[in-house]
């Protein structure tokens, strides 16, 4: 590119995102370096989902072989099940280990730079990189941004790290406290309540709103609440929120209406997760050098290609992927957001597609989803003048779920009813998390339930259970 520079590229932030920008960058010939002040890997590799998908993969495994009417059903029969705790929180620590050191080595095997310390912009092209005692300059025909997020702690609550803590030190499984409540029921809530419950922790589920698990859809929370939550050793607490958290032993949770902030109710429990959420990790970037402003949520503005905004222009050469923009905060999005920036920085002048991006919480059985909820949908379709349909298939039609006796769950296909476009997918069951990525396939690419009904899937498979749904959309 063009010469007169250190680097044709440089990204401040060496998590999942920065990864597969700087992967994407070499490929095509990018003189490339990356900036890290922490751990590489960021948040997902150290503190978020590679961790807490290990300590899932291990409590799961535990509750399969503690449900003795599962596995007799099965016609197996099983004497005591033990496990110990370090050695759960030890696998997670090992695959932290591992996936930090694979990303790391793929960098240098490609010829990438790693610069260790806190980068920021220094102007136009330049960043400032800060380790102690010491401060060097570096120039870049263009810089990519990808900070990251941290856990967000409200007002009145107390972390300690120790009977009061976020996701980044739940992780590490230090403890397995006989009463824990969980503050928020989204996917970190839930997962972590997947994980204590299968380790024999009586929980305590305070959700703000007014129902739990407010982001999903709420055909697949209905199902998803009896099974993930009822069914288990889980009290829940609705239209609540802890109003003052206070660490110890026991630690104290003073509880309010969420809606007229009266006092509700003390709780003294063994130890409490807040589970609130993130926010962008967007101080000290230096973006005031080049005349850029955080919006109202602290977020870096940018547009579908990643250009970060100053107001509504574009800061050229300049670009900010991951959960620092808000757009989607999910490892695989700031992934997709990375390759995006790339292509536009080779000048290919390509966007991010939301819609077609999926997601998933990994509890026994798992939750998935990619496009709109029904809600969305419909909100879609007044505004551009069509009906949308929904069709919902189920695991217990399903000869593979029956087989494996796993026959809770549900999936549901929201679509246009001119031309069948699929415009959301949501699944709860059994490797939710495998299947919602033919559903994702579809949503890329717009495809028609008329065409995917169609399709032939293997049988018996789990797959069985969308190609049921789109088949109910044409029989309609």
């Amino acid at each position: 590119m063009t010469s007169g520079f250190d680097y044709d590229l440089v990204i401040v932030g060496a998590g999942v995102g920065g990864h597969g920008a700087a992967l994407h960058a070499v490929h095509y010939g990018l003189k490339t370096a990356i900036i890290e002040a922490g751990d590489m890997g960021g948040t997902c590799v150290n503190r978020g989902c590679i961790p807490s998908k290990a300590l899932l993969a291990a409590s799961g495994k535990v509750r399969e072989l503690r449900d003795a009417h599962h596995l007799q059903s099965l016609g197996i029969q099983l004497g005591g099940v033990s496990f110990q705790r370090e050695a759960i929180a030890q696998h997670a620590n090992n695959l932290v280990s591992k996936i930090q050191g694979d990303l790391t080595n793929s960098l240098k095997r490609l010829g990438v730079d790693i610069i260790r310390g806190w980068g920021k912009l220094a102007g136009p092209q330049k960043v400032s990189v800060v380790t102690t005692g010491s401060e060097k300059i570096i120039t870049a025909q263009n810089i990519i941004l990808s900070p990251g997020s941290v856990p967000f702690v409200p007002p009145g609550i107390e972390i300690d790290g120790k009977t009061v803590f976020t996701s980044d030190q739940g992780v590490k499984l230090e403890s397995l406290p006989d009463w824990i409540a969980i503050i928020g029921s989204g996917y970190i809530g839930l997962e972590f309540a997947d994980i204590y419950t299968a380790l024999g922790s009586e929980v305590t589920m305070i959700e703000a709103v007014d129902i739990l698990m407010p982001g999903f859809d709420r055909d697949i929370a209905k199902l998803a609440e009896r099974v993930l939550i009822t069914s288990r050793d889980i009290e829940t607490k609705v239209g609540i929120y802890a109003k003052k958290i206070i660490p110890g032993s026991p630690v104290v949770i003073e509880l309010a209406d969420f809606q007229t902030k009266e006092d509700v109710e003390v709780l003294e429990v063994d130890a409490c997760l807040v589970a609130t959420g993130r926010i962008p990790a967007t101080k000290n970037l230096g973006l005031e050098t080049v005349g850029v402003e955080l919006d109202k949520r602290n977020f870096i503005p940018v547009n579908d290609g990643m250009h970060i905004l100053a107001g509504s222009e574009i800061v050229p050469n300049l670009y900010a992927i991951g959960d620092a923009n808000g757009k989607m905060m999910l490892a695989h999005a700031a992934s997709a957001q990375g390759i995006i920036a790339v292509e536009n920085i080779l000048g290919r002048n390509k966007k991010v597609d939301y819609r077609s991006i999926p997601a998933a919480a990994f509890t026994h059985p798992e939750v998935s989803y990619v496009g709109l909820t029904e809600t969305a949908a419909q909100e879609l379709g007044l505004a551009q003048g069509f009906e949308i349909g929904t069709t919902k298939s189920y695991f217990k039609g399903n000869s593979k779920a029956l087989a494996e006796n796993e026959a809770d769950g549900i999936a549901k296909v929201i679509y246009r009813q001119d031309t069948g476009e699929v415009l959301g997918v949501h699944i709860f069951g059994v490797h939710a998390s495998d299947l919602i990525h033919e559903a994702s396939s579809a949503v890329a690419y717009r495809h028609s339930v008329k065409d995917l009904a169609y399709l032939v899937h293997a049988h018996p498979t789990l797959s069985e259970v969308l190609d049921e749904a789109y088949k109910r959309a044409i029989a309609i």
